[in-house]
């Protein structure tokens, strides 16, 4: 099993310096260790100690680059790209569309790059609560940042209510439909469900209950 990587390309990593290729190096070098052992041994089992010994690093190490067990699991390089493509959109395109389209391109390069680790990340997420709530936190420092993205768009302030109310809303969204993923077996296409899940933020409930795998308790 290979980690997350980082989206950057073989191209864009050539303009990076020594240093900055060495530090995106070792961060795969701790993820690929950890999703390793975690495969071999599971979560709880996986120490920091272990990580460190696998990756050829230092346990110090592995606290520099990921704060805590979690973030190895939870941290990737998307959010700032993920800014990018939605600065990028067409200035009169709605901002769902715009968010669903980058959604969906995110999506696409996890799936291409090892669907195995989005399946365990999302499994993890349901099975493990110290993840799920390190998700939370991690779920509210991506809304700051969308939080920007907004109001660029609408020219409302970053810090009102309403872009604030409006940024939780999509990322709470998105947690959940990795979450139901994660709880119905990572069953369905991955991208149709967070169509669903966006189409709800967009239009409300649905009169009906949609089709789609039951939830397992």
């Amino acid at each position: 099993m290979t980690p997350a990587r980082s989206p950057l390309s073989s191209v864009d990593r050539s303009r990076l310096g020594l240093r900055e290729r060495k530090k995106i190096k070792t961060r795969e070098a701790i993820r690929s260790a950890t999703y390793a052992l975690i495969k071999e041994q599971g979560y709880d089992a996986t120490t920091i100690e272990q990580i460190a010994d696998r990756a050829e690093v230092s346990p110090s190490t592995v606290f520099r680059y990921f704060p805590t067990k979690e973030d190895i699991v939870l941290t990737d390089e998307y959010d700032s790209l993920m800014l990018e493509e939605l600065r990028a959109r067409p200035a009169g395109e709605s901002w769902m569309d715009s968010m669903r389209y980058v959604m969906q391109k995110g999506i696409d390069a996890l799936m291409t790059e090892d669907p195995e680790v989005v399946r365990v990340r999302a499994h993890l997420a349901v099975q493990v609560p110290a993840i799920r709530s390190r998700m939370v936190e991690s779920m509210s420092a991506t809304g700051r940042l969308l939080r920007g993205a907004i109001a660029e768009r609408h020219g409302l302030d970053p810090d009102s209510l309403e872009v604030r109310v409006y940024a939780m809303s999509l990322i709470g969204g998105l947690m959940e439909v990795n979450l139901y993923w994660g709880e119905n077996d990572c069953e369905g296409d991955l991208r149709e469900l967070l169509n669903r899940g966006m189409g709800v933020l967009e239009h409300g409930l649905p009169t009906e209950n949609p089709s789609g795998p039951a939830h397992r308790p």
